[in-house]
């Protein structure tokens, strides 16, 4: 039975998993190693899948679905080798299933010399899917908007307590002739924060 998180999220939240999971399926010989796998873009994608290819380089399959972006409008799924829709539409579906984003989920197949059939396939697939999601932990991530000022001393008390008043992320600092850092701001509070920001003197405002 699918697990449905029960997690309330927001306009600027998403589901995705904590840490890589993994699972393990048999059917008739056949075995089904299945890894969930967190990620954020599809050069990831193609590292994480590049290293399970090299570490199990003696399987017959590696079927894999990936969903992207918090709108999930970013998949893709590969059968791998597999009959069509056998393989990777069903490990999409069980990532569509657990309302995930932001995660990788690869089946490695071992063929134990019995064919399953594509109903048998579906099947499998779908289980060892849901089996590596499920071993997993499910969390809400937040989307975040970096920012990027530059401003004068003077405005360093303003700036930094607006940073201590909304628990602002600093990932990057530079105070020489001049300040310079970068923040991510959650995506619900950026319109606010950049227009506080604005009332500052002196501050000089970047978005990416």
């Amino acid at each position: 039975m699918t697990f449905i998180p029960t997690i309330l999220m927001t306009d600027d939240t998403f589901l995705t998993l904590r840490e890589p999971s993994t699972g393990m399926y048999k059917e008739k010989g056949s075995k089904f190693l299945s890894f969930a796998i967190p990620i954020d873009s599809e050069e990831k994608v193609k590292e994480a899948l590049e290293a399970l290819k090299k570490e199990y380089y003696d399987a017959r399959h590696h079927c894999y679905a990936y969903m992207l972006g918090k709108d999930q409008l970013v998949f893709r799924a590969n059968d791998a080798g597999e009959p069509n829709h056998s393989a990777g539409d069903p490990i999409l579906g069980q990532i569509r299933s657990y309302q995930l984003t932001n995660l990788l989920v690869v089946v490695v197949r071992y063929f134990g010399g019995t064919k399953l059939g594509v109903g048998g396939l579906i099947l499998a697939y779908k289980t060892a899917a849901a089996m590596a999601i499920g071993n997993g932990i499910i969390e809400e991530q937040i989307l975040k908007k970096e920012i990027n000022l530059h401003f004068a001393y003077i405005a360093m008390n303003d700036v930094m307590q607006l940073v201590k008043e909304y628990d602002l992320e600093l990932v990057a600092q530079d105070f020489q002739l001049s300040c310079s850092i970068t923040l991510l701001v959650r995506r619900s509070l950026e319109n606010i924060i950049v227009s506080k920001l604005a009332e500052i003197a002196s501050v000089d405002i970047a978005e990416n």
